[in-house]
């Protein structure tokens, strides 16, 4: 790939134009996060030890792992109190942003929560269907490298606004460190259990349950490839939200959004890890050129210069295409986690994009905010699963019954029906159970 280096930064530079634009946009949307058979057969053994020795097997790998001396769970567990401890201890300002964030979350979902409903046919008959919700759901927060007390809000806040019975929170702690803000967070949001383990372990015992940690019917919040790798190994036995990749960002400027801003939001992404992917699409040749003089400019003003410039050079790009045209097929193509409009007229554009995790509306939006306290979920496809998949939110906490009540009339009607179907069928007992509903 062609290169743009202003100052030390290095980032791709793609034209649409160019005969091998295709090829090129595949390799840099290419992401290799698929766990390799030593990483399958460790989650593999980790979850066996977990399934038949519960809590011991859990201490063991969480003192080998995360570097503790646990004698117990006792010694891994946190009850309301630390949690409302964590809360008071905040300094002023952080207990503020967090409370505003928490309600705001908590607002937008309660519009998304649907309703059960049913009708009764000129017959009788009843059709409907029963929404409840899940009875204990799990909640994965990432710790050490790095915590995030927003996807705390994020994961427990709609399975609350959905009316889970239980929410069980697992939160590593290498070297036993606590994140007060995380700890903040789980009471604001009305976490039930809180276990300070991590990894293929506290998998397990979510969806195996243990002699301490109770055992759940779903599993949300991302983690590392072991994390990953163990939702993948339990779907079945538990629910999960998705597998989720690195974070990801598409924004499309027309020109006149300050390159300044744009360069802040592509750095945004790229400092969550090294894989993380920011890309900036835009017709005009010059705006390109400006935000990448401003990223070559700010990049050393940030704390996490090194991991942004690796993100940057690894998977990030300027891409300048023909025309707006072009900008929307890409959004389509690529289906970003997050996509920034950074454009005139934002809701124009919005029939035409069929995929995107969460659409930012407007030069004023930056993603960021909704990372914090905008109010809709951030936990979002990536990968461009976004083609399938949709924002973690209440419906992933619910599930559905159909509802199904005939009269006598309903049932005669139904069954005649149902007859020639089921002997179609050469299901001769289901023909005969409808056939002795009919009246004559």
């Amino acid at each position: 790939m062609s290169e743009v280096s202003a100052g030390r930064l290095e980032i791709a530079r793609l034209s649409t134009a160019d005969a091998d634009f295709e090829t090129r946009l595949d390799a840099l949307l290419a992401w290799e996060g698929v766990s390799d058979d030593e990483v399958q057969r460790r989650v593999a053994d980790i979850l066996e030890a977990v399934k038949t020795r519960g809590d011991a097997a859990v201490v063991e790998s969480s003192n080998r792992f995360d570097r503790l001396s646990a004698s117990s769970m006792a010694d891994l567990t946190l009850g309301p109190d630390r949690l409302r401890q964590a809360f008071d201890g905040l300094p002023e300002a952080q207990r503020e942003a967090l409370a505003t964030a928490a309600d705001r979350v908590r607002r937008y979902h309660e519009h998304q929560k649907p309703e059960s409903w049913q009708y009764t046919e000129d017959d009788g008959t009843v059709l409907g269907q029963q929404v409840m919700p899940l009875d204990r759901a799990g909640i994965y927060v990432p710790g050490g490298k790095a915590a995030y007390p927003s996807s705390v809000l994020m994961n427990a806040l709609p399975a609350h606004v959905a009316g889970v019975g239980e929410i069980v929170m697992v939160v590593p702690t290498p070297d036993g460190v606590l994140n007060e803000l995380v700890l903040a967070a789980a009471h604001l949001a009305g976490v039930d259990h809180v276990f300070t383990i991590g990894g293929a372990q506290a998998v397990a015992a979510l969806a195996y349950g243990t002699e301490t940690v109770p055992r759940v019917d779903k599993i949300v919040g991302p983690g590392n490839i072991y994390v990953a790798t163990a939702k993948r190994a339990v779907f079945g036995q538990v629910g999960i939200d998705m597998i989720a990749g690195p974070s990801e960002i598409l924004a499309v400027s027309d020109g006149g959004t300050d390159a300044d801003w744009l360069a802040m939001d592509l750095f945004s992404q790229a400092e969550h890890d090294e894989d993380a992917q920011s890309i900036l699409v835009s017709w005009d040749g010059d705006h390109l050129d400006a935000v990448g003089e401003a990223m070559a400019r700010l990049l050393p003003t940030m704390e996490r210069e090194a991991i942004i410039r690796t993100s940057l050079a690894e998977r990030g790009a300027l891409i300048h295409c023909r025309d707006r045209d072009e900008a929307v097929a890409l959004i389509n193509r690529i289906a970003p986690e997050h996509l920034e409009l950074s454009v005139e007229a934002p809701q124009d554009w919005l029939p035409e994009v069929r995929h995107a995790g969460a659409i930012f509306m407007g030069r004023y939006t930056a993603e960021a905010l909704g990372d914090y306290c905008a109010g809709p979920n951030h936990v979002l496809p990536t990968s461009g699963t976004a083609r399938f998949s949709s924002p973690l939110g209440v419906y992933d906490f619910q599930k559905r019954s159909s509802l199904i009540g005939c009269s006598a009339g309903g049932a005669s009607t139904l069954g005649r029906t149902a007859s020639v179907l089921a002997r179609g069928e050469s299901l001769t007992a289901h023909a005969r159970s409808a056939e002795y509903r009919i009246r004559d």
